[in-house]
């Protein structure tokens, strides 16, 4: 079968157009191989251009939403909290663990946009709250959050579609025991019920961290490094928003500091910042891909950095992630179901 040529971003990310990915995906190979696969210089990420032109619609409406959620009141926003899911559903702040400590630098607003309610067994509700709870949205009259729940499920329901059609492309690289028609990497994705997005919002670094940034400070500084342990993880290019004295509406800035954004490590260990184009989505690979391919695709190790300039004001940071990934009770390999291999990592990550 041919192969199309691989194309790249500035900074070494591999890109590929989102028509070639419905026309012939399996015609990207070459190009999944050299994002995901285990060459000294792959970064674990692939960028999916040529997006239909809703996209930027969606992302803005959603990501605003991010900022306007943080401005709640903290009795408000922890209506939306949801303990008995470990906080995996609703509103999550401070409850992750990251570097060895409680993660206040940002707020996580988790629902699952593709079904509201699970239709599973209570046992598996039981035993994975994080992945079967219902969603909980903000009420529809909520000030300031109107139309949240649309939002979230359009954007994340636009996402989704596409790594569905990007499982495909990485089909061949999978396991035997998922090569037949029934068990395939994109019907992993497309019928399971743990589909989870995530609604970032990173808070202002400190009046200090704003205008003291040296070459001293951590590279993991707003998330510290971190694998996910997804099939596959979908992003959306980062927004940052001002917070003004004279308006309730804030201003879209630029990056606050040519440092600020997502790192990846090589398969090498070469730290590279990658940035996200606007109108892009990028698609990192999961340690559940990594499992579920014999590691011919690799987990991604990332991490958000701060940054900060002296004069930049209060500057936040607006995000949104979909992690893909099976039911708890598939098989990613011989060895481990999904919900052994999920239950292990929350364990690393939040307090019981």
């Amino acid at each position: 079968m041919s192969s199309k040529s691989i194309t790249f971003t500035p900074e070494g990310a591999v890109c590929i157009s989102y028509p070639d990915l419905i026309s012939s995906p399996l015609e990207l190979q070459a190009s999944i191989e050299k994002a995901f696969g285990s060459d000294p210089s792959s970064l674990g990420i692939i960028v999916v251009t040529g997006l239909p032109p809703v996209y930027a619609e969606l992302r803005e409406r959603l990501l605003k939403l991010a900022y306007y959620f943080s401005e709640l009141d903290n009795t408000t926003r922890e209506k939306y909290t949801d303990a008995s899911s470990r906080y995996s559903f609703g509103w999550s702040h401070g409850k992750e663990i990251m570097n060895g400590k409680p993660d206040f630098l940002k707020g996580s607003f988790y629902a699952n946009p593709v079904i509201d309610a699970p239709s599973v067994f209570e046992q598996y509700r039981t035993s994975y709250p994080e992945y079967y709870g219902n969603n909980i949205w903000p009420d529809t009259e909520e000030p300031g959050v109107e139309g949240f729940e649309q939002a979230f499920k359009n954007l994340g329901q636009f996402v989704f579609k596409i790594g569905c059609e990007l499982a495909a492309a990485c089909q061949p690289f999978a396991l035997k025991q998922f090569s037949n028609s029934n068990i395939s990497l994109p019907t992993l994705i497309s019928t399971s019920e743990t589909t989870k997005a995530r609604l970032l919002h990173y808070f202002p670094p400190s009046d200090d961290a704003s205008v003291s940034h040296t070459e001293d400070e951590p590279i993991d500084s707003w998330c510290g490094f971190h694998l996910d342990h997804s099939l596959l993880t979908g992003l959306c290019s980062a927004m940052y928003l001002e917070k003004t004295d004279s308006a309730t509406e804030p201003n879209v800035v630029p990056s606050p500091s040519p440092s600020s954004g997502l790192y990846i490590r090589t398969r090498g260990g070469d730290l590279t910042k990658v940035s996200i184009p606007v109108d892009s989505l990028a698609f990192q690979t999961g340690e559940a891909l990594e499992v579920a391919t014999g590691g011919k695709l690799r987990a991604t190790p990332h991490c958000v950095r701060v940054g900060g300039s002296p004069g930049v004001g209060k500057v936040s940071r607006e995000t949104f992630a979909l992690f893909m990934q099976p039911n708890v009770d598939q098989q990613l390999s011989p060895d481990i179901t999904f919900g052994q291999f999920s239950k292990r990592v929350f364990e690393e990550h939040y307090s019981t």
